[in-house]
């Protein structure tokens, strides 16, 4: 089946249930109580109907004949403390199950959530891929898809029909905690990669086994903080939210995503929980979305004890419910449930806004085949940890690694070289893990498979003659690295998730730069290797390494990807997702506007472009060379109807084989409202043997040159383009 057909069928499917009249919901409501309504838009954690006794989930049967008989709670989500065994998850899945449909007189199923946002992480022994910033640097839409359908195939089977994923911010805060969950700075980066997960999650069918509920967030804005925090304050122009922060959301509306979460913060002084005109008038009203929209983390509560926009708790509710929100995730008591319910009886709350979300909910449990069979289906067992899955996780880490630096084309290196190995991430699993790794923060390795091999395993593995030195015996071990031929000193972040991740600026660890310092004294080549959720400045230490290799956060095979990069058995195609930043008070994307990187000297007078980063946004080097030639664009004008074909020819000038990313820009040369620089348009990847020529083609049209104006509509101006491949470039002009 084509790309483009899958698509259509998938798009034709789901939203389908969310338009189609459907009389068996509508009969339901109609013989549900204001109680149960109100049920069903209540979210609890596991944690209010269980305990852990020596790490076991054991459920509290009151508790849980409470929440289903009292307080009638229609959803569940999220673990204690870390993953369970599939056993586990079966066993207390299934109690739930049954008692819900034992207690609930309407035999609605219960709907059970989890975040699995890079593999099913909160299932012991699943399969993890690398976090969504480093399969951005993939540019493989396929790899991003195989990712979505390994995630929903054991994510499913381990019992769960529902997952908080993927995160469709645009990541332009690099001092943000959670950019490595984002797929990078760019719009349409962000919208591929995204969309691809999603049609990896949901298929064209959420009734098949292998297939779950995907939920687009955090509506919107989220990614922008003021100050790089987490859930901290955002100022987004209308402009700038429409043009880059609304359109991966837009995408994946059309695309029939079932559902989606709201951001926790607040922009331009408003709540988006409490924010009517984004939930309702944007989301709904605008974008046509039909789906179910969930609250995150206990945020409705906060509109009174952060936001300091409701009084009490029960005025925060009727923010929410009044803005657009149909399912909350409260997630430890049942006052959100009381106060709603109070709100209808008051008046304050129609029924019809309460029975807009219950329908909303219900059809998302439909759809996902609950009322058919709610229990765990086990024609799903056999999807759980095949081992084609590592192979999966292997390629995507092995896309993604990204050769920042390579003086004198000092890699690879031959395995017959002695090497000596240190630094804070050289023997960390959970630097290339990151978070949500089998717990929240992913900090405990306990829970890692022992045969995952860190980056110096994975070097020991290829190399007998390499060694590990620990930074506290530098100087014990001089003889050692005095001997050695090659210096490799893996540095980066620790894994963190959310807030516990917030930090002040992006400099690296004084002791991790002062390490490369001294090292400098043995005169041997140092070979950088960084593993990290967002850019930490090396601005001082770059110039000491004669190679940088970007690791991100790319999963259990991280360790082997880099050490395979490191000695030629893989040709690195990575491409940076984002502009990794040379100072961390200058923190532009790619497509800034040319009066941010102006500067102007009075006397004498000049003026000139200075945009200086580390690496640009699209950076990656390869272990052979490409040659870019014959840009052609099929007319030198484009008209409002018609598409401009461009094509472009790519030759491998080296010795070996190796994966290309081609990605065009345009630029518009003069617009209402000033143009970036350049922003990028498509994106390819191909494979090309040493000799070997590709002709590749992009077709564009008018939309995807377009802009949001001063009144707030997306337009494109009559006037001169230019499209920009490689280093080449050429010039169309554009009319209505």
């Amino acid at each position: 089946m084509s790309k483009k057909l899958f698509m259509l069928l998938h798009i034709a499917v789901l939203q389908a249930f969310a338009q189609a009249p459907n009389n068996k919901i509508d009969q339901l409501i109609s013989k549900m109580s204001i109680e149960e309504k109100v049920g069903q838009m209540t979210n609890l954690t596991l944690a209010t109907i269980a305990d852990e006794k020596d790490g076991t989930v054991i459920l509290n049967q009151a508790k849980l004949n409470e929440a289903i008989q009292k307080y009638h709670i229609g959803s569940f989500q999220n673990v204690l403390t870390h993953a369970y065994s599939v056993q586990e998850w079966h066993g207390f899945l299934d109690t739930i199950q049954k008692t819900t449909l034992s207690l609930e007189k309407h035999k609605i199923p219960s709907l059970y959530c989890i975040d699995a946002v890079h593999g099913a992480n909160y299932t012991k022994g699943s399969t993890l891929f690398p976090h969504n910033i480093a399969m951005a640097a993939t540019r493989n839409i396929n790899l991003a898809t195989i990712g979505g359908q390994v995630t929903a195939a054991e994510v499913r089977a381990t019992g769960i029909r529902y997952n908080f994923s993927p995160v469709l911010d645009v990541g332009r805060q690099p001092l943000w905690p959670r950019f490595a969950e984002t797929f990078g700075e760019d719009v349409h980066l962000v919208k591929e990669m995204g969309l691809a997960t999603i049609k990896g999650y949901e298929g064209n069918n959420l009734k098949n086994t292998n297939s779950v509920a995907a939920c687009m967030k955090h509506f919107v804005g989220y990614s922008a903080p003021n100050v790089g925090k987490d859930r901290a304050t955002a100022n987004i122009s209308d402009l700038q939210l429409r043009e880059l922060y609304l359109p991966p959301f837009q995408e994946a509306v059309k695309l029939g995503t079932q559902t989606l979460m709201v951001n926790s913060a607040e922009i331009n002084g408003i709540p988006v929980h409490a924010n009517k005109f984004l939930l309702t008038d944007v989301l709904r009203k605008e974008l046509g979305f039909k789906g179910v929209v969930i609250s995150d983390w206990e945020d409705i509560k906060k509109l009174v004890e952060r936001h300091k926009t409701a009084e009490n708790y029960k005025d925060a509710v009727f923010q929410a419910v009044n803005a657009g929100i149909d399912l909350c995730i409260v997630p430890f008591d049942y006052q959100f449930t009381t106060n709603l319910i109070q709100l209808v009886k008051e008046g304050k709350i129609s029924i019809e806004r309460i029975n807009q979300s219950v329908k909303r909910v219900l059809i998302l449990k439909q759809t996902l085949g609950l009322f058919d069979q709610p229990f765990v289906e086990k024609s799903a067992y056999p999807q759980l940890f095949r081992p084609e899955y590592k192979t999966n996780t292997l390629d995507a880490a092995r896309e993604a690694i990204t050769l920042l630096k390579n003086e004198n084309n000092v890699l690879p290196i031959s395995k017959t070289k002695n090497l000596v190995v240190l630094g804070p991430t050289a023997h960390s699993k959970t630097s290339m893990f990151g978070c949500w790794s089998y717990t929240w923060q992913g900090q405990d390795s306990s829970y890692f498979d022992k045969k995952d091999l860190t980056v110096f395993d994975a070097i020991k593995e290829k190399s007998n003659a390499s060694k590990y030195i620990k930074n506290d015996e530098l100087e014990q071990q001089k003889e050692k690295i005095q001997n050695a031929d090659y210096i490799v000193v893996c540095l980066g972040e620790d894994a963190y998730a959310e807030t516990p991740g917030n930090i002040h600026d992006l400099e690296l660890p004084i002791e991790q730069k002062n390490l490369v310092k001294q090292l400098q004294q043995f005169n041997k080549p140092i070979i950088l290797v960084l593993q990290e959720g967002r850019p930490r400045i090396v601005r001082e230490i770059e110039p000491l390494c004669k190679a940088v290799v970007m690791g991100y956060w790319s999963g259990p095979q991280a360790g082997r990807a880099i050490a395979e990069v490191i000695f030629g058995d893989i040709n690195p195609s990575g491409k940076l997702p984002f502009t990794y930043p040379r100072f961390t008070g200058d923190l532009l994307t790619y497509d800034h506007k040319f009066l941010d990187a102006a500067v102007e000297v009075a006397s004498p007078y000049s003026y000139n472009y200075q945009f200086n980063p580390q690496w640009p946004f699209g950076h990656g080097l390869s272990y052979t060379s490409f040659k870019y030639d014959s840009l052609t664009l099929s007319s030198d004008t484009l008209v409002k109807a018609n598409k401009l074909k461009i094509t472009i020819s790519i030759k491998n000038t080296g010795n070996l084989e190796g994966k290309e990313v081609i990605e065009l820009y345009s630029k518009d040369l003069v617009a209402s409202i000033t143009p970036s620089v350049k922003r990028l348009r498509k994106f390819t990847k191909i494979n090309l043997k040493p000799g070997e020529s590709k002709r590749v083609a992009f077709e564009i049209n008018s939309s995807e040159l377009a802009f949001i104006n001063k009144d707030l509509k997306w337009v494109t101006e009559k006037g001169q383009f230019e499209i920009l491949i490689g280093d080449l470039k050429k010039t169309f002009y554009y009319k209505n």
